[in-house]
Protein backbone atom coordinates (compact mmCIF):
# COMPACT_ATOMS: atom_id res chain seq x y z
CA UNK A 1 0.00 0.00 0.00
CA UNK A 2 1.52 3.47 -0.81
CA UNK A 3 0.92 5.68 1.58
CA UNK A 4 1.42 8.68 -0.43
CA UNK A 5 -0.40 10.25 -3.80
CA UNK A 6 0.50 9.33 -6.78
CA UNK A 7 0.04 12.01 -8.44
CA UNK A 8 2.17 14.50 -6.32
CA UNK A 9 5.23 16.58 -7.20
CA UNK A 10 8.50 15.07 -5.73
CA UNK A 11 9.52 18.44 -5.23
CA UNK A 12 7.43 19.16 -2.29
CA UNK A 13 7.01 17.34 0.84
CA UNK A 14 3.77 15.26 1.40
CA UNK A 15 1.26 17.35 4.06
CA UNK A 16 -0.86 13.99 4.18
CA UNK A 17 -0.91 10.46 4.26
CA UNK A 18 -3.45 8.24 3.08
CA UNK A 19 -4.53 4.85 4.25
CA UNK A 20 -7.90 2.47 3.75
CA UNK A 21 -8.72 -0.44 6.14
CA UNK A 22 -7.99 -3.58 4.38
CA UNK A 23 -9.64 -7.00 5.31
CA UNK A 24 -7.11 -8.82 3.10
CA UNK A 25 -3.79 -6.78 4.10
CA UNK A 26 -4.85 -7.57 8.00
CA UNK A 27 -5.19 -11.54 7.10
CA UNK A 28 -9.04 -11.30 7.88
CA UNK A 29 -12.41 -12.00 7.24
CA UNK A 30 -14.11 -8.32 6.10
CA UNK A 31 -16.91 -8.90 8.78
CA UNK A 32 -14.04 -9.68 11.46
CA UNK A 33 -12.29 -6.40 10.68
CA UNK A 34 -12.93 -3.79 14.21
CA UNK A 35 -9.62 -2.60 15.16
CA UNK A 36 -8.78 0.67 17.32
CA UNK A 37 -7.59 3.53 14.89
CA UNK A 38 -3.93 4.03 16.81
CA UNK A 39 -3.53 0.40 16.13
CA UNK A 40 -4.44 0.54 12.94
CA UNK A 41 -1.94 3.58 12.32
CA UNK A 42 1.01 2.23 14.40
CA UNK A 43 1.05 -0.81 11.56
CA UNK A 44 1.53 1.64 8.78
CA UNK A 45 3.42 4.88 10.61
CA UNK A 46 6.11 2.25 12.04
CA UNK A 47 8.97 5.54 12.42
CA UNK A 48 6.06 6.79 15.03
CA UNK A 49 5.60 5.41 18.73
CA UNK A 50 2.10 4.61 19.60
CA UNK A 51 2.22 7.69 22.12
CA UNK A 52 3.10 9.68 19.51
CA UNK A 53 0.33 8.57 17.06
CA UNK A 54 -1.96 9.39 19.74
CA UNK A 55 -1.13 12.62 20.22
CA UNK A 56 -1.82 13.15 16.01
CA UNK A 57 -5.22 11.91 16.97
CA UNK A 58 -5.91 14.42 20.17
CA UNK A 59 -4.49 17.25 18.09
CA UNK A 60 -6.50 16.93 14.84
CA UNK A 61 -4.92 16.09 12.58
CA UNK A 62 -6.12 12.78 11.78
CA UNK A 63 -8.94 12.78 9.84
CA UNK A 64 -11.67 9.34 8.79
CA UNK A 65 -14.66 8.51 6.56
CA UNK A 66 -16.25 5.62 8.16
CA UNK A 67 -18.04 2.97 6.61
CA UNK A 68 -21.67 2.01 7.45
CA UNK A 69 -23.76 -0.85 6.58
CA UNK A 70 -25.99 1.20 4.27
CA UNK A 71 -22.31 3.31 2.93
CA UNK A 72 -19.86 0.14 2.63
CA UNK A 73 -17.01 2.23 0.70
CA UNK A 74 -17.52 5.35 3.04
CA UNK A 75 -19.86 8.57 3.08
CA UNK A 76 -16.91 10.59 0.67
CA UNK A 77 -16.80 13.09 3.39
CA UNK A 78 -13.71 13.02 5.63
CA UNK A 79 -14.33 14.19 9.48
CA UNK A 80 -11.33 14.94 12.09
CA UNK A 81 -11.23 12.35 14.93
CA UNK A 82 -9.67 12.92 18.13
CA UNK A 83 -10.21 9.36 20.06
CA UNK A 84 -7.41 6.88 19.40
CA UNK A 85 -9.64 4.19 20.67
CA UNK A 86 -12.21 4.83 17.79
CA UNK A 87 -12.76 1.54 15.94
CA UNK A 88 -12.59 1.04 12.24
CA UNK A 89 -14.23 -1.46 9.71
CA UNK A 90 -13.16 -3.00 6.87
CA UNK A 91 -13.39 -0.12 3.81
CA UNK A 92 -12.71 2.81 6.21
CA UNK A 93 -10.50 5.67 4.57
CA UNK A 94 -8.07 7.39 6.96
CA UNK A 95 -6.21 10.69 6.51
CA UNK A 96 -3.09 11.65 8.02
CA UNK A 97 -2.57 15.32 8.06
CA UNK A 98 1.75 15.83 8.45
CA UNK A 99 2.25 18.94 10.98
CA UNK A 100 4.42 21.20 8.99
CA UNK A 101 7.18 20.98 11.50
CA UNK A 102 7.31 16.69 10.99
CA UNK A 103 7.41 17.30 7.41
CA UNK A 104 11.08 16.18 5.63
CA UNK A 105 13.15 19.52 4.14
CA UNK A 106 13.25 18.52 0.13
CA UNK A 107 15.69 20.96 -1.71
CA UNK A 108 13.64 21.37 -5.09
CA UNK A 109 15.32 19.82 -8.37
CA UNK A 110 15.85 22.46 -11.50
CA UNK A 111 14.84 21.28 -14.67
CA UNK A 112 18.10 22.79 -16.47
CA UNK A 113 19.53 19.75 -15.03
CA UNK A 114 18.05 17.54 -17.64
CA UNK A 115 19.42 16.85 -21.23
CA UNK A 116 16.87 15.16 -23.50
CA UNK A 117 17.38 13.31 -25.73
CA UNK A 118 13.43 12.48 -27.22
CA UNK A 119 10.28 13.95 -26.53
CA UNK A 120 6.65 13.49 -27.89
CA UNK A 121 3.30 14.39 -26.33
CA UNK A 122 3.50 11.22 -24.34
CA UNK A 123 7.11 9.87 -23.70
CA UNK A 124 10.25 11.99 -22.36
CA UNK A 125 13.80 10.17 -22.28
CA UNK A 126 16.50 11.79 -21.01
CA UNK A 127 20.27 11.25 -20.52
CA UNK A 128 20.66 9.98 -16.80
CA UNK A 129 24.91 11.27 -15.49
CA UNK A 130 26.16 8.74 -13.46
CA UNK A 131 26.05 9.25 -9.76
CA UNK A 132 22.06 10.44 -10.01
CA UNK A 133 19.64 8.17 -7.97
CA UNK A 134 16.40 7.68 -10.58
CA UNK A 135 14.11 7.85 -7.57
CA UNK A 136 13.97 9.11 -4.30
CA UNK A 137 15.11 6.42 -1.89
CA UNK A 138 15.97 5.98 2.11
CA UNK A 139 19.68 7.42 1.50
CA UNK A 140 18.95 10.09 -1.50
CA UNK A 141 15.55 11.32 -0.93
CA UNK A 142 16.26 14.52 -2.69
CA UNK A 143 17.95 15.66 -6.25
CA UNK A 144 16.74 12.55 -8.35
CA UNK A 145 15.86 11.72 -11.56
CA UNK A 146 12.79 12.02 -11.55
CA UNK A 147 12.68 14.82 -9.26
CA UNK A 148 14.19 17.03 -12.17
CA UNK A 149 11.19 15.71 -14.60
CA UNK A 150 9.36 16.99 -12.13
CA UNK A 151 10.58 19.81 -12.00
CA UNK A 152 10.33 19.96 -15.85
CA UNK A 153 6.70 19.03 -16.11
CA UNK A 154 5.50 21.67 -13.44
CA UNK A 155 3.23 23.90 -15.33
CA UNK A 156 2.42 21.23 -18.04
CA UNK A 157 1.47 18.31 -16.18
CA UNK A 158 1.87 18.38 -12.41
CA UNK A 159 -0.36 21.07 -12.19
CA UNK A 160 -3.00 19.20 -13.91
CA UNK A 161 -2.52 16.38 -11.47
CA UNK A 162 -0.34 14.01 -14.36
CA UNK A 163 2.90 12.75 -12.30
CA UNK A 164 5.55 11.74 -15.02
CA UNK A 165 6.42 7.95 -14.30
CA UNK A 166 9.52 6.07 -14.75
CA UNK A 167 9.03 3.01 -17.31
CA UNK A 168 12.17 1.55 -16.19
CA UNK A 169 15.40 2.03 -13.99
CA UNK A 170 18.92 2.47 -13.96
CA UNK A 171 21.47 2.01 -10.60
CA UNK A 172 22.59 4.91 -9.57
CA UNK A 173 26.50 4.50 -11.08
CA UNK A 174 25.14 3.53 -14.61
CA UNK A 175 24.91 6.64 -17.07
CA UNK A 176 22.53 6.83 -20.15
CA UNK A 177 19.26 6.49 -21.27
CA UNK A 178 15.79 6.34 -19.26
CA UNK A 179 12.25 6.95 -20.38
CA UNK A 180 10.18 8.06 -18.85
CA UNK A 181 6.15 8.33 -19.35
CA UNK A 182 4.83 12.24 -19.48
CA UNK A 183 1.43 11.08 -17.94
CA UNK A 184 -0.17 8.13 -15.65
CA UNK A 185 -2.30 7.41 -19.31
CA UNK A 186 1.10 6.66 -21.19
CA UNK A 187 2.63 4.72 -18.47
CA UNK A 188 1.12 1.27 -18.90
CA UNK A 189 1.35 1.07 -22.51
CA UNK A 190 5.20 2.25 -21.89
CA UNK A 191 6.42 0.29 -19.39
CA UNK A 192 4.97 -3.32 -20.52
CA UNK A 193 7.22 -3.00 -23.51
CA UNK A 194 9.48 -3.32 -20.94
CA UNK A 195 8.06 -6.57 -18.52
CA UNK A 196 7.47 -7.88 -22.13
CA UNK A 197 11.15 -7.55 -23.33
CA UNK A 198 10.05 -5.95 -26.35
CA UNK A 199 11.98 -3.19 -26.30
CA UNK A 200 16.01 -2.78 -27.77
CA UNK A 201 18.33 -2.25 -24.94
CA UNK A 202 21.87 -2.07 -25.81
CA UNK A 203 24.53 -0.91 -23.15
CA UNK A 204 28.56 0.35 -23.46
CA UNK A 205 30.38 -0.79 -20.83
CA UNK A 206 34.43 -0.98 -20.78
CA UNK A 207 35.72 -4.07 -19.11
CA UNK A 208 38.95 -5.89 -17.39
CA UNK A 209 40.86 -7.91 -19.71
CA UNK A 210 40.84 -8.54 -23.68
CA UNK A 211 38.81 -11.28 -25.01
CA UNK A 212 39.95 -13.26 -27.95
CA UNK A 213 36.50 -13.50 -29.79
CA UNK A 214 35.01 -10.49 -31.31
CA UNK A 215 31.76 -11.04 -29.84
CA UNK A 216 29.87 -13.65 -27.78
CA UNK A 217 26.40 -14.75 -25.79
CA UNK A 218 26.17 -15.15 -22.32
CA UNK A 219 23.26 -17.68 -21.73
CA UNK A 220 22.95 -18.58 -17.96
CA UNK A 221 20.31 -18.02 -15.26
CA UNK A 222 21.10 -15.51 -12.88
CA UNK A 223 19.67 -15.64 -8.88
CA UNK A 224 20.72 -14.19 -5.26
CA UNK A 225 24.49 -14.87 -4.84
CA UNK A 226 23.90 -16.18 -1.11
CA UNK A 227 27.62 -16.89 0.18
CA UNK A 228 27.85 -12.82 -0.21
CA UNK A 229 27.15 -10.34 2.63
CA UNK A 230 25.96 -7.88 0.49
CA UNK A 231 22.01 -8.53 0.49
CA UNK A 232 21.83 -7.05 -3.06
CA UNK A 233 24.47 -9.16 -4.70
CA UNK A 234 23.37 -11.73 -7.93
CA UNK A 235 25.46 -14.12 -9.38
CA UNK A 236 24.88 -16.83 -12.52
CA UNK A 237 23.48 -19.54 -10.34
CA UNK A 238 21.27 -23.01 -11.81
CA UNK A 239 18.34 -22.48 -10.06
CA UNK A 240 18.80 -19.01 -11.14
CA UNK A 241 16.14 -17.02 -13.43
CA UNK A 242 16.97 -17.42 -17.42
CA UNK A 243 19.03 -14.58 -18.54
CA UNK A 244 20.70 -14.02 -21.61
CA UNK A 245 22.95 -10.95 -23.31
CA UNK A 246 24.56 -11.18 -26.61
CA UNK A 247 28.21 -9.36 -26.57
CA UNK A 248 30.22 -7.85 -29.05
CA UNK A 249 33.73 -5.81 -29.11
CA UNK A 250 33.45 -2.41 -30.00
CA UNK A 251 37.39 -1.49 -29.69
CA UNK A 252 40.51 -2.90 -27.65
CA UNK A 253 42.38 -0.44 -25.71
CA UNK A 254 45.85 -2.05 -23.87
CA UNK A 255 43.85 -4.17 -21.28
CA UNK A 256 40.87 -3.16 -20.85
CA UNK A 257 38.14 -3.59 -24.02
CA UNK A 258 34.89 -0.98 -24.90
CA UNK A 259 32.27 -3.96 -25.51
CA UNK A 260 28.35 -3.36 -26.46
CA UNK A 261 25.77 -5.26 -24.82
CA UNK A 262 22.32 -6.35 -25.96
CA UNK A 263 19.69 -7.35 -23.53
CA UNK A 264 17.26 -10.09 -23.88
CA UNK A 265 16.22 -10.34 -20.59
CA UNK A 266 16.24 -7.74 -17.77
CA UNK A 267 17.41 -9.12 -14.81
CA UNK A 268 19.38 -7.44 -11.98
CA UNK A 269 22.70 -6.72 -12.68
CA UNK A 270 22.25 -8.55 -15.74
CA UNK A 271 25.39 -7.12 -17.41
CA UNK A 272 27.87 -6.88 -14.56
CA UNK A 273 27.08 -9.91 -13.87
CA UNK A 274 27.34 -12.09 -16.69
CA UNK A 275 30.29 -10.08 -17.73
CA UNK A 276 32.24 -11.10 -14.86
CA UNK A 277 31.18 -14.71 -15.26
CA UNK A 278 33.09 -14.76 -18.41
CA UNK A 279 36.37 -12.85 -16.61
CA UNK A 280 35.56 -9.60 -17.95
CA UNK A 281 34.31 -7.66 -14.73
CA UNK A 282 33.55 -4.04 -15.59
CA UNK A 283 36.25 -1.22 -14.49
CA UNK A 284 35.32 0.43 -11.31
CA UNK A 285 32.89 -2.02 -10.31
CA UNK A 286 32.37 -2.29 -6.52
CA UNK A 287 30.67 -5.02 -6.19
CA UNK A 288 31.66 -7.71 -9.23
CA UNK A 289 35.17 -6.44 -9.05
CA UNK A 290 37.86 -8.14 -7.24
CA UNK A 291 36.83 -7.79 -3.77
CA UNK A 292 32.99 -7.01 -2.99
CA UNK A 293 34.84 -5.51 0.19
CA UNK A 294 34.58 -1.85 -2.22
CA UNK A 295 31.25 -1.92 -1.83
CA UNK A 296 30.63 -2.14 1.37
CA UNK A 297 33.17 0.49 2.20
CA UNK A 298 31.45 3.29 -0.42
CA UNK A 299 28.38 2.56 1.22
CA UNK A 300 29.90 3.89 4.65
CA UNK A 301 31.85 6.57 3.15
CA UNK A 302 34.81 4.72 4.11
CA UNK A 303 36.84 3.96 0.36
CA UNK A 304 40.70 5.20 0.63
CA UNK A 305 42.49 6.91 -2.36
CA UNK A 306 44.62 3.50 -2.28
CA UNK A 307 41.04 1.71 -3.29
CA UNK A 308 39.64 4.43 -5.93
CA UNK A 309 43.32 4.18 -7.17
CA UNK A 310 42.38 0.39 -7.89
CA UNK A 311 39.21 1.00 -8.88
CA UNK A 312 40.38 3.34 -11.38
CA UNK A 313 37.00 4.85 -11.82
CA UNK A 314 34.92 6.23 -9.32
CA UNK A 315 32.10 4.20 -10.78
CA UNK A 316 31.32 1.35 -12.56
CA UNK A 317 32.15 1.54 -16.31
CA UNK A 318 28.46 0.94 -17.90
CA UNK A 319 26.20 3.50 -19.92
CA UNK A 320 22.97 2.65 -21.16
CA UNK A 321 23.45 3.87 -25.15
CA UNK A 322 20.21 2.76 -27.50
CA UNK A 323 17.25 2.27 -26.82
CA UNK A 324 14.26 1.70 -29.03
CA UNK A 325 10.25 1.22 -28.31
CA UNK A 326 7.46 1.59 -29.78
CA UNK A 327 5.25 5.08 -29.43
CA UNK A 328 2.19 5.23 -27.43
CA UNK A 329 1.10 8.02 -30.44
CA UNK A 330 1.96 6.67 -33.50
CA UNK A 331 2.61 3.09 -33.17
CA UNK A 332 5.93 3.24 -35.15
CA UNK A 333 9.68 2.50 -33.64
CA UNK A 334 11.65 4.82 -31.84
CA UNK A 335 15.29 4.81 -31.54
CA UNK A 336 17.35 7.10 -28.77
CA UNK A 337 21.07 7.03 -28.69
CA UNK A 338 22.76 8.58 -25.69
CA UNK A 339 26.88 8.81 -26.70
CA UNK A 340 29.48 7.78 -24.91
CA UNK A 341 29.85 9.88 -21.52
CA UNK A 342 32.79 12.18 -20.74
CA UNK A 343 34.01 10.53 -18.04
CA UNK A 344 34.33 7.37 -19.66
CA UNK A 345 35.70 8.74 -23.09
CA UNK A 346 38.08 10.42 -20.73
CA UNK A 347 39.19 6.99 -19.31
CA UNK A 348 40.15 5.38 -23.10
CA UNK A 349 41.64 8.60 -24.34
CA UNK A 350 44.77 7.95 -22.81
CA UNK A 351 45.26 4.23 -23.65
CA UNK A 352 46.00 3.36 -27.23
CA UNK A 353 43.98 1.38 -29.58
CA UNK A 354 45.22 -2.34 -29.89
CA UNK A 355 42.81 -3.28 -32.76
CA UNK A 356 44.44 -4.76 -35.44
Amino acid sequence: MSLFEKERDLNVSPDRVELRVSASALGQRVDDVNLRLDAFLGKHLTWRSRTSIQALVRDGYVLVDLVTPDHPEGLGELAVEKRPGRRLRHGTRVVVMIPPELRLPVPEATSDEIDVLYEDEHALAVDKPPGLPVHPSGRHFSDTLIQRVHARCRETHLERGLAPRLCHRLDRETSGIVLVAKDPAAHPFLAQQFEERVVEKEYLAIVRGVPDADAGTIDAPIGPARMSAVRLKMTVAVDGLPCRTDWSVVRRHGDVTLVRCRLHTGRQHQIRVHLQSIGLPIVGDKLYGEDEDYFRRHADGALTREDLERLELPRHALHHHRLVFTSSLTGAPVEVISPLPADLREYLAGRAWTDG
